[in-house]
């Protein structure tokens, strides 16, 4: 399976805790190592955000797939 398809897997699973808090997570790319996800609702402009990229998805996405070293949000 592609590093993308993986991450898009993951991060299914992980939307509907962040839906159930008014937020959401989309995955926009993988590029040297580094996926980026786009913050979306509540958790857009949430204190919390930066805590949830990465004490959640960082840290789900880089133990789960080996290609994956961080995350980082993807700021139009």
């Amino acid at each position: 399976m592609k590093v993308e398809d993986q991450i898009k897997e993951i991060i299914e699973k992980i939307r509907p805790f962040l839906i159930n808090d008014g937020g959401d997570v989309e995955f926009v790319k993988f590029e040297n190592g580094t996926a980026y996800v786009k913050m979306i609702g509540n958790c857009a402009n949430c204190l919390y955000s930066d805590l949830t990229m990465s004490e959640t998805i960082e840290t789900i996405l880089t133990s789960e797939i080996p290609e994956v070293i961080k995350v980082e949000e993807y700021r139009d």
